[in-house]
């Protein structure tokens, strides 16, 4: 079992949850809600998608083909893991909080195969989890927004796991996914986007949409990765380490962002002939790309 993953003893849901659960599906969900059978806990990040239109839209928006290995990371309420398990008969989905498991299991009892683990996604070995099981992985998710960037980091650096990435983050965090050069939004996370994934919003969420709603709308956006890397690349280490110091202070040009990694930093960048004076978010990927190879080359 990868890491961060433990099974918890099987329980039935409670009474008043089974009362509340009358009714049809999506104001249900709002019912257990407001009825206070379900107390959303905010430092988890929970904000429950309850608009049915918006959750069709995200299984469709995956394009998830029929033999294809569906992993959800908070399924919470059950609001994407009900129509997903219709649609495949099989899905595996790891939360956190241990009071929704035994409604999760009650919900979706007749509906196929649910292997619900009770962990953080963010101590998940994806990698172990596509060897176990059998291929590349189909991810969906509601991300709670507390993780959406950590969490993200770990998928880039797993990629090879994946065979497409569903999520729902803030509108912030996308419109820096998908940002290009030379905009406020451009930043690591379009950096690494770019190289190693094709990125396209499914849709924009509003924070109605939810309950309780957040204080920002949120996007849908779905993530592929590139067979290989848009540009010729070194270790992703050497990438992240260059990345982090031309956006670790925005204001500096990259003669003196870089200088933490190498006195000679003019150097550095007249052998990528790249002004020293730009600064980090003026880079273009390839720039990027080149600039971190020459780096990897001179450090060893």
């Amino acid at each position: 079992m990868p890491a961060g993953r433990v099974s918890l003893p099987h329980r039935d849901a409670p009474s008043s949850v089974l009362a509340a659960e009358q009714g049809d599906e999506y104001p249900r969900l709002r019912r257990l809600i407001s009825g206070g059978v379900v107390r959303p806990q905010k430092s988890l990040g929970q904000n429950f998608l309850s608009c049915e239109a918006s959750i069709a839209r995200i299984v469709d928006g995956a394009e998830i083909g029929p033999a294809a290995r569906v992993v959800e990371i908070g399924p919470g309420l059950g609001a994407l893991t009900v129509p997903l398990l219709r649609r495949m008969g099989k899905l595996w989905a790891v939360e956190r909080d241990a009071r929704l498991i035994p409604l999760l299991r009650q919900r979706t009892r007749d509906l196929g195969e649910l292997e619900l683990v009770y962990g953080d996604a963010l101590e998940v070995s994806f990698t172990e989890l596509a060897q176990e099981r059998g291929g590349t992985l189909t991810l969906l998710s509601n991300l709670p927004f507390s993780i959406s960037t950590p969490l993200l980091m770990r998928v880039f650096e797993e990629r090879a796991a994946f065979e497409s990435i569903t999520v729902m983050v803030q509108k912030e965090v996308a419109d820096r996914l998908l940002a290009e050069p030379d905009t406020e939004a451009y930043g690591t996370l379009s950096v690494y986007r770019g190289l190693w994934m094709h990125g396209r919003i499914v849709l924009q969420v509003p924070r109605d949409r939810f309950v309780p709603a957040p204080d920002v709308d949120a996007t849908v956006i779905h993530l592929t990765p590139r067979q290989e890397p848009l540009c010729p690349m070194p270790t992703d280490a050497a990438l992240q380490q260059v990345v982090r110091a031309a956006f670790g202070q925005r204001r500096k040009t990259l003669r003196n962002a870089l200088r933490s990694l190498l006195p000679e930093s003019s150097d550095l960048l007249e052998e990528a002939a790249i002004d020293p004076m730009r600064r980090g978010e003026t880079l273009s990927l390839a720039e990027f790309a080149r600039l971190a190879l020459l780096w990897s080359a001179r450090r060893g």
